[in-house]
This record gives C-alpha cells, structure tokens and sequence, in this order.
C-alpha cells in the first residue's frame, strides 16, 4: 500500500513528545497516513528506544510505535533548534507535545508563540494534570494518572492492595483523547471557518473519563465502589472461574436471556427459572450464589470441555490469553491483527495489526520506527536548508 491509499494523506504533524502518551497520538496519524515527523534529541533520541526488549540495541516497543514516522534530531533548548521547529510549524496542520506545561513555553514554542506563526495549527498538549490548576506543574506518569482518575483503587481484590494493569492505559486513552480532539478541531477548521485550538488532555482526566458510573453512585448514594477481584461489580454473573485442569475461563453471563441459557448449560434449570434471578438487579443480590454455582460446575471440567459446551449454548466465554495464544489464534490472523514486519536489517518482527478497520482507506504499515536523525537531512533541506547550512547546524550540536 502507497501513501496514496490512506485517509490522512497530506496532514502534516510535527511530534515533539517523548515515550509514551504524545509519541502514541502522532503514531495512530502515522498509520493512517499523516506525515509525522518526530523530533528527538540529537545523540540521545525518545528514552523509548531503551524500553523493554531490545533488537541490536533498540527497542521493539520503538519498532512498533514509531512506525511510518520520520525522524528528526534537533536540540530544542537552543535557539537555533527552536527556530527550525518554528520553520516546520509553518507547514504543520497539527503539534502533538507532552512535555510538563510551561516547558515549551520556555523555549519560546508553547501555543501563543506557535498559533502567530500559523494561526490554523492545531495543537494537542498532554500533560499529567492538564494545562490549568494548581496541580498543573507537578511531573505526571500513567501510574498516577490511574491512581487519581479513579482505576487503581477499584482494581485488584479487597483483601489485598490496589494492583495495576500491565500496561500503561492512562498514557494511551490520553493518546487516544488526543487523535479524537485534533480531529474534531480539524474538521471545525475545515468545515466550519472556525479557527487553529489547542487540545489540553490530562491523563487523570483520561482515566476518570471512562469511569463509568463511579461518581453519579458516589453523588447519590455516597457509595464508595470498592475491589471485587475479577468480577464485574454490579453485573452479575460475570467473573474469571477455575476449571478442573488448573486453567481459568472467563464467563460473562450477564444478559438476561444469555444467564438463562448458561444456567442450563451447566445442569442448573432451577437458577435459570427463578424469578429472582430474571433480571440483573436481582441477580447481584444473589451473586455469591450464583458464582459458587458455575465455580461448582466448571471444577469439573477441562478448559476446552467449558469453552465448548458455553460456545455451543451461545454463552460469551474464553480463556485468559498470552502472547503465545494470541499469535496462533485464528480469529487474529483471520483480521490480519498480527502484521509481519522487516526490520532494517531484514528481521522479521511481528507487530499489532492497526486498529480501527476502515472499509475503504485502511491504515497500514509502511515503515518500522526510524533510526535516530534518520530523516534530518532530508526534513531540513525539505524546509529550504542549503547542505553547507545542514553540516554547519550539525557541527554546533543543534542537530
């Protein structure tokens, strides 16, 4: 597939974030087809390419997140630096920053110096705690956003400390807030004569945001809601149950006609016929029951003897998945969600399919993320910069 072919094709967006939230936003443009050029620091680049697993000193996490992006080293705290951002900022439709607010600012590049360069830039700043408040300047990673939108303390069991997920989900739903802000603000531009905006994400505010009933319970009813371990709280019965061969299911039998249909998979018409049970308020009232009732019968069975009879009764269930499950699994390759990649070298890694799936101008992989200062050269003389101006940059460490 071409550049031709995809749906953001001719936006131009200039990321200056490091890691995780900015650097995710301008890689979902980047799959569908806008031009992203990164801006790194000469000799160092995004501490991302030191996360995790390494491939000939680079990490796979940078492969992956940084494909279809170019790279470009500039030092941001000197002026000559600052000045070839201003120079990209004047073809950009969109700026993607995390920075801690006020640090662009001091470098004479936050939005009130950018938007006079080009008054429709849109511009997405992401930061722990957003732009405004008296929280504004602390430092802020996912691992507190989470805390402080309201996810740690409701995960993990009650008898046990609050537990994290294993990935860093505040960073990217504030990535995705991002895209979906910019995009909003590019089609006011557009289509409504509107004017360039800057999108303020907070990554607690990210979190918070898809909290779901959390506060109006809280608003009413005073109610705290509290850990329930692998179960859904207030949904009833959905929850991770053993098998007999040391395995684990995950069994989601919540809907009325869907708990009716479960009950009796499992030998239990009695449950599926009581009117107490009928209806999901009713059923949370009796959760414990119902639990130990499947946890009974599924202590019984293999795994696949669980999956089978649940999938023939049209009961939503499935095994907890690895890695290793997750590449051979054929609903995966079906959707083409593993993509082979070559890496520079010509190693083939595979990477996450890109998510969502459009009918007519998919997104797609074109390149894997890009050496350091890969595309320097080229991104400046692209900018007007004479060889000679590019070599003596380089030579002062601005590049």
């Amino acid at each position: 597939m071409s550049t031709q072919e995809l749906p953001l094709k001719g936006v131009k967006v200039v990321e200056l974030g490091t890691l995780i939230a900015g650097p995710y936003a301008g890689a979902l443009l980047a799959q569908f087809g806008a031009e992203v050029i990164k801006v790194e620091s000469p000799g160092i680049g995004d501490p991302l390419r030191k996360w995790r697993k390494l491939h000939n000193g680079t990490s796979l996490w940078w492969y992956s997140q940084s494909r279809n992006k170019k790279s470009l080293t500039v030092n941001l705290k000197s002026q000559e630096g600052q000045d070839i951002v201003k120079d990209l900022v004047k073809h950009a439709d969109i700026v993607i920053e995390n920075f801690r607010p006020g640090t662009l600012e001091g470098w004479g590049l936050g939005w009130e110096h950018l938007s006079v360069i080009n008054p429709a830039l849109v511009m997405v700043r992401i930061s722990g705690y957003g732009q405004t408040g008296p929280y504004s300047d602390r430092p802020g990673f996912a691992a507190i956003a989470e805390s402080m939108g309201g996810l740690r303390y409701v995960s993990g069991y009650p008898d046990r400390p609050p537990v994290r997920s294993g990935v860093s989900i505040g960073d990217t739903l504030a990535s995705l807030y991002g895209v979906i802000g910019a995009l909003m603000a590019m089609h006011h531009l557009n289509q409504n004569r509107g004017r360039g905006q800057f999108i303020d994400v907070a990554l607690y505010e990210s979190v918070f945001a898809v909290m779901e009933s959390l506060i109006p319970e809280y608003s009413l009813f005073q109610h705290v809601r509290e850990r329930s371990g692998a179960s859904l709280p207030g949904i009833s019965p959905s929850n991770t149950y053993p098998s007999g061969d040391g395995q684990y299911v995950i069994i989601a039998g919540n809907g009325d006609g869907i708990f009716k249909r479960l009950m009796l998979a499992i030998d239990r018409p009695d449950l599926a016929d009581d009117p107490r049970l009928a209806h999901n308020d009713g059923r949370v009232t009796h959760n414990t029951m119902l639990d130990d009732a499947i946890g009974n019968w599924t202590r019984q069975h293999s795994r696949e003897h669980i999956l089978a009879v649940l999938e023939k009764a049209d009961v939503p269930s499935g095994k907890i998945y690895t890695a290793q499950d997750i590449v051979e699994d054929p609903q995966y390759k079906a959707r083409e969600m593993i993509e082979r990649v070559a890496l520079d070298d010509g190693t083939p890694v595979d990477f996450p399919g890109i998510v969502p799936k459009l009918s007519a101008t998919p997104g797609a992989t074109l390149t894997p993320g890009p050496a350091l200062g890969q595309h320097t050269d080229e991104i400046l003389a692209s900018l007007g910069y004479a060889q000679e101006r590019i070599a003596a940059l380089r030579e002062r460490s601005v590049i």
